[in-house]
């Protein structure tokens, strides 16, 4: 306001000064004395007043409250904009008007506005919801929250595999747990008298191996088909030796044979058909394709029986897939304790082995898992492989004896004697 007031006084000291000015400009100087006299007059006049509003204007605006230094006009600003003159405030206006010079308040940061929870702001009718205050901070949306009991269990580790779930155990063996602890002593003969009464029930029991439905079999582990397929081979040949108890030896076999030997029941091994998942097979088939081929686990052969004192002996349990390894592992412990299996005559330099580890009978089937060059070098491939197996069942004393000690082998004829245990019960 006093700069105004300044421009407009200095406006007039101007054209008197002028006035003045021009006068003595004039091409001769008044010749009234009292013309030049007024003259000088005018000047001083200017003169003094120029300096007298100068320190008016000086004096008030060093004295003015709250009011501040002109700042440099922004661009394309008029000189005429007074500065820092803010307008007349209205009644009813908005409450958030600036005073002159006041410090606008700061919003806090990242502050939203505060509603009540769940309850939408209210909106004018044609207003847009979404319009926002000049300068008013946008508002920020919370962070995602996490309803409680809803997180989410975090993804695997890379390269981790995820945990499988452990397969039901199978439970179809356990049908002849009965059987085998009823009819199979402790020394592993069989009660075929009293088996023989029984009949009905072998037929049951073979009953369960052809209604079993292949897709099931097809999802048993390996362990659980093996254990499925020693019980169906071994129920089938009791139920053929029970059928022709009791044995009747022919005249022309029995020295040969002796006058109770399974040998004397014709085609034992290939004319006697049983069932399997509506399947036919006979044990000679299930041999080949099974043990020797599909398993190629030679220590199966130590779980079969053959009906005679020089076969394996059986167990009086079924075996079952989820303890199988044991179970093998104990019926050839078993077997190579038997003097008809195994034994070293240190004195002559001799050490007899069963039959069954010949080449033409089972003792090929240890060659691609036993088979080895390093040692037992004086023997053939077959034989040791056989040796180098039951080294693992041996003591040391007989282990070293048949590593480092120079002998010959042996094999035992084979007892063909049915194992029958009806006498001793």
């Amino acid at each position: 306001m006093v700069l105004g007031n300044f421009n407009r006084l200095r406006s007039k000291m101007a054209v008197i000064y002028y006035f003045a000015y021009d006068i003595s400009k004039l091409g001769h100087r008044p010749a009234n004395s009292s013309l030049r006299t007024f003259h000088s007059f005018l000047l001083t006049f200017a003169f003094l007043v120029s300096i007298t509003v100068c320190l008016s204007a000086n004096r008030a605006s060093s004295s003015e409250p709250n009011e501040t230094k002109s700042q440099k006009a922004e661009p394309n600003t008029p000189a005429s904009l007074e500065l820092n003159v803010p307008a007349p405030v209205q009644p009813n206006e908005r409450a958030s008007s600036i005073e002159p010079n006041q410090p606008k308040p700061v919003s806090e940061p990242n502050t939203p506005p505060l509603h009540e929870p769940n309850v939408p702001a209210p909106v004018e009718p044609n207003e847009r919801a979404s319009s926002i205050e000049p300068n008013q901070p946008k508002p920020i949306s919370e962070p995602n929250k996490v309803e409680p009991n809803k997180v989410k269990p975090p993804p695997p580790e890379p390269n981790q595999p995820k945990p499988q779930p452990t397969p039901a155990r199978v439970t179809f063996n356990d049908k002849f747990a009965e059987f085998f602890k009823t009819y199979i002593t402790d020394d592993g003969l069989v009660n075929y008298k009293a088996l023989k009464r029984k009949k009905p029930d072998l037929k049951n029991l073979l009953d369960e191996f052809a209604h079993l439905d292949s897709n099931e079999y097809k999802r048993w582990p390996k362990e659980d088909k093996i254990a499925f397929w020693l019980n169906a081979y071994n129920i089938q040949m009791l139920k053929i030796i029970t059928d022709n108890y009791p044995i009747q030896g022919s005249r022309w076999l029995n020295p040969f044979y002796g006058p109770n030997s399974i040998r004397h029941i014709k085609g034992i091994w290939t004319d006697y058909k049983f069932i399997v998942m509506d399947e036919e097979f006979t044990l000679a088939v299930v041999d080949q394709r099974f043990f020797r081929k599909e398993f190629a686990e030679p220590t199966v052969f130590f779980a079969l029986t053959h009906g005679s004192l020089s076969s394996p002996p059986l167990g009086n349990e079924p075996y079952y897939g989820d303890k199988l390894h044991q179970q093998l592992q104990n019926q050839t412990k078993r077997f190579l304790v038997n003097p008809l299996a195994f034994r070293i005559d240190r004195q002559n330099k001799k050490v007899y082995l069963s039959a069954i580890f010949q080449d033409a009978w089972h003792g090929k089937e240890f060659v691609s898992k036993f088979g080895t060059d390093k040692k037992f070098k004086d023997q053939d491939p077959v034989t040791r492989a056989v040796l180098n197996f039951i080294t693992n069942y041996l003591s040391r004393q007989d282990i070293d004896f048949l590593e480092v000690e120079n002998y010959s082998i042996k094999y035992i004829k084979y007892d063909w004697t049915i194992n029958d245990g009806s006498q001793n019960l």
